[in-house]
């Protein structure tokens, strides 16, 4: 009998799904959650279509006819990179407002729970904002030509410069999630986001910062949004105004190294945070 017993097979141990699948798994399924999101808000999906024919209009035709760009060029040239940037820097608005609501009604205890990817789940969301923006900067650009923008370096120049922006726009996601996970609440964070538009203004992406204080100068001319802007001006060969600071004399370098400085610092605390939320 102990040898019929030693001869049973014992059942095989189910095996668990490698750190790369579930990291692609959790991925997919968090991207497909934020894109069923626009497909059953068409609301939303308008709102992010429509805001940029708006900024065109309103910044270059209504402000545009009191502004001169310095060396010559004109200003609506001058502004379309500084609207890509705004549309990249915006990423944080929705991405906190969402990680913000999520934590209030319990969304994020849910998916914590449930044997996926942590951080498969925060990039799934940061992908499906990031096709979701590809699809807003196509709009832009196509009415940026229609009101006279032009590209004057290439096309090779052009693609770096709409990576830089998808990249930027990126790291935002991440901001934006860690901002959003530290607040836990919808409305507290709906208030905050209102703060980011003054922050993004404060920037050479509408006027050139020269005019500017000099302690406001400093500012704009460090604010990271600024190294984006000129760094695509540069890349389309669009007229800018770069100044004497460090960040826009090597806009490209800068916005390089401002995208890692905060990709790094943002992605793995948003993980951390959402891993350990309410413990």
């Amino acid at each position: 009998m102990a040898a019929a017993a030693l001869a049973t097979p014992r059942p095989s141990a189910v095996p668990r799904p490698s750190t790369a699948r579930r990291l692609a798994s959790g991925t997919w399924t968090s991207m497909l959650r934020v894109l069923l999101n626009y497909r059953h808000s068409p609301g939303l999906l308008a709102a992010s279509l429509g805001v940029p024919v708006v900024m065109v209009v309103v910044f270059g035709y209504v402000f545009g006819s009191a502004m001169q760009v310095p060396g010559g060029g004109g200003y609506r040239e001058f502004l379309m990179p500084g609207l890509f940037a705004m549309v990249a820097t915006n990423g944080v608005m929705p991405t906190m407002v969402g990680a913000a609501r999520d934590v209030g009604r319990g969304v994020t205890d849910r998916l914590r729970s449930m044997p996926v990817s942590r951080t498969g789940l925060l990039l799934g969301q940061a992908l499906a904002d990031l096709l979701v923006s590809v699809v807003v900067l196509a709009l832009l650009a196509l009415v940026g030509l229609a009101t006279g923008w032009r590209v004057r370096h290439g096309l090779a120049d052009a693609a770096g410069a709409f990576a830089l922006l998808l990249l930027f726009r990126f790291v935002m996601t991440w901001v934006g999630t860690v901002l959003g996970l530290t607040i836990g609440k919808e409305e507290a964070a709906g208030q905050l986001s209102a703060a980011v538009i003054p922050l993004a203004m404060v920037t050479n992406a509408y006027v050139p910062t020269g005019g500017m204080p000099g302690w406001l100068r400093f500012l704009a001319d460090w604010n990271p949004v600024s190294s984006v802007v000129q760094a695509c001006r540069e890349l389309f060969g669009n007229p800018s105004a770069a100044g004497s600071a460090w960040p826009t004399q090597h806009a490209v370098l800068a916005a390089l190294l401002w995208s890692a400085v905060l990709l790094a610092g943002c992605m793995p605390l948003a993980v951390r945070k959402f891993a350990t939320h309410g413990r």
